[in-house]
């Protein structure tokens, strides 16, 4: 069991990555503090890109509703329940996705924002591997056969 650390004897640096926590961080368990220090630093060891990424993550959750988390939490447990060819093909459509031009990409976010939510579900839950999105390029991903 690692032995506690209180907030004083942090370094500037993981008092800066911890800063969320400073409140309550001499309440944790050793064994939470040692948790917290190692993501601080795989924190630390990221591109200045991947933590702005996470910074929003974590910014548009702060600002979810109680029900709004409880559905993330429902498709992330959806997306892990499928099968690898399942979470393959999900990919390759969001890879495609992103990578429409800005205009057309806007308008099916512009679509789907003006469905209800039943129309949202029914759209899914008949939702073709072509349906949506334009047909994959003839060149398979990196990294796949």
């Amino acid at each position: 069991m690692p032995a506690p650390r209180p907030w004083s004897a942090l370094s500037a640096d993981e008092k800066d990555i911890l800063a969320p926590l400073a409140h309550d961080w001499d309440t944790f368990p050793p064994q939470r503090q040692s948790k917290m220090l190692e993501k601080a630093q795989r924190w630390r060891d990221l591109p200045p890109e991947r933590r702005a990424e996470i910074r929003e993550r974590i910014e548009r959750w702060q600002h979810m509703t109680p029900e709004e988390r409880a559905e993330a939490r429902r498709n992330r447990q959806k997306f892990q329940d499928l099968s690898p060819e399942q979470r393959a093909r999900l990919h390759d459509a969001f890879e495609r996705f992103r990578n429409l031009p800005p205009a057309q990409r806007q308008a099916l976010m512009d679509r789907w924002q003006s469905q209800t939510p039943e129309q949202r579900r029914d759209a899914v839950d008949h939702l073709g591997p072509n349906d949506a999105l334009p047909p994959p390029d003839d060149k398979p991903p990196p990294g796949r056969p």
